[in-house]
């Protein structure tokens, strides 16, 4: 049996019912292997042991009193992964699916993608299964602070930084951080993706977004190419979607899918500047869902989700390039499939993890440019470093700065990445390349600092 498998069946054992992390723990165990056969004083020292187990996860409930007077109960988590390199950093997500698993898979990932950022980050990751859609602002602000009245006991500037993620934006972190003002007495950098006249950074919202889409671009200038004139099918339409769509638009490409739970919309004509505009007043104001978009612009057609369906069909269509920006495991074999049978060549991965195992064989065996998620989509947690550091020195950066630090950042991980991965063997293979490097930093800190 190998080392990877020994370790994936010890996983499976003492946490059977966590898939996503089991699938996470697999991906980053395989490339590792090539690793050990020049580096036996990780499997030594019980690294890979180590670094799967989390340093801390704390679990709590959150009670909190709805606009009709009702009592509701969900549950809160922080899972404190690895401090290695750097306080525990990563956003909080709120969403029914969220439960131990998901965020535990989530809190693995970042910490190598930290690690790839060249920022001194460690990993972590946290969130409820509360569910802001349809809530009043009171009702979020309520359950906002019932969250932080636990959770600032285990965060810090200096020990734990949690930032946004699904369900959590400008107004969660700010409901957020207004209690962990109120019950620490104090102004700190403790939470990134604060609004801008209260220590936020510019570009933040747009990070993610602009870095898959940085990230691409150095891909496609491996083989003398850019973005220019490149059809791109896009999945989603919250943040880091629509940044996505106005960074294609910026670099020349033609931007033609969105999409939410309930359906996408596919538009030949492209997604315009104009178009965009639409999006972004549809979703971030009136809250509202994709398939109005098809009623305004007739170019455009909407197909509503079919959970019947073995396959997405957003990812059949023909283009050049994919940016999945939804969520985990959207991408299945069979689209994969569907994707390089209709031309797609480059896929950079917005969302963490959205593609299964079996699809990520697909792109590998196919050799596409393949951006994965810990590499491609490390651009938000790189600019909420930037705002953790902006912070400390009571400064804010010009939106060109930011932009132009993101960027250095972006190709700082794309060449990272394409040279582990050709120094181990594997050229061209950025699955191998963003796990091998993110991993050699945290396990050689690790190693430095004793076991511990």
């Amino acid at each position: 049996m190998s080392f990877a498998q020994e370790i994936l069946d010890r996983v499976k054992a003492k946490d059977p019912a966590q898939p996503e992390f089991h699938q996470a723990v697999m991906e980053v165990v395989n490339s590792l292997e090539l690793v050990l056969e020049r580096h036996p004083e990780y499997r030594a020292q019980k690294v890979i042991e180590r670094i799967i187990e989390p340093e801390r996860v704390i679990l709590f409930r959150v009670p909190w009193v709805d606009d009709q007077g009702e009592v509701q109960v969900n549950r809160g988590f922080r899972i404190e992964m690895n401090s290695a390199i750097g306080p525990y950093k990563g956003g909080l997500r709120f969403h029914p699916s969220v439960n131990l698993g998901i965020l535990k898979f989530l809190a693995f990932e970042q910490v190598f993608k930290n690690s790839l950022t060249t920022l001194p980050m460690g990993g972590g990751k946290g969130g409820s299964d509360f569910d802001p859609k349809g809530k009043s602002d009171n009702e979020v602000m309520r359950f906002c602070q019932s969250f932080m009245a636990e959770l600032f006991r285990h965060i810090g500037p200096n020990t734990d930084v949690p930032a946004g993620d699904i369900g959590v934006g400008a107004r969660e972190i700010g409901y957020m951080f207004g209690m962990y003002k109120k019950l620490r007495n104090e102004f700190t950098g403790v939470l990134t993706g604060k609004g801008l006249n209260w220590g936020g950074s510019l570009i933040r919202p747009q990070a993610t977004g602009y870095g898959s889409v940085y990230f691409a671009a150095e891909m496609l200038k491996t083989r003398g190419e850019t973005l220019e004139g490149k059809t791109c099918l896009v999945s989603g339409s919250g943040n880091v979607a629509q940044y996505t769509i106005e960074k294609i638009l910026h670099l020349g490409g033609i931007p033609v899918t969105i999409s939410d739970s309930n359906g996408y919309i596919y538009d030949p004509e492209g997604i315009n500047h104009d178009k965009l505009k639409y999006i972004m007043e549809l979703k971030n104001i009136r809250r509202g869902r994709v398939s109005e978009y098809a009623d305004k612009f007739k170019s455009a057609t909407y197909t509503p989700a079919d959970p019947k369906l073995s396959y997405n069909p957003l990812w059949n269509h023909k283009a050049h390039c994919a940016f999945p920006s939804a969520t985990q495991n959207e991408i299945n074999g069979k689209d994969a499939n569907n994707l390089i049978k209709n031309g797609v060549y480059v896929v950079s991965e917005g969302a963490n993890m959205p593609t299964t195992p079996e699809g990520v064989d697909i792109y590998l065996d196919e050799k596409i440019l393949y951006g994965p998620g810990k590499a491609a989509n490390a651009g938000g947690v790189s600019v909420s470093g930037l705002e953790m550091s902006q912070n400390s020195m009571r400064y804010g950066w010009t939106s060109e700065e930011v932009d132009n630090r993101l960027q250095i950042i972006m190709k700082s991980i794309h060449q990272n990445c394409y040279e582990t991965a050709e120094k181990f063997g594997t050229p061209g293979n950025y699955v191998n390349g963003a796990n091998i490097a993110g991993f050699l930093k945290v396990a050689n800190a690790m190693i430095d600092l004793g076991v511990v």
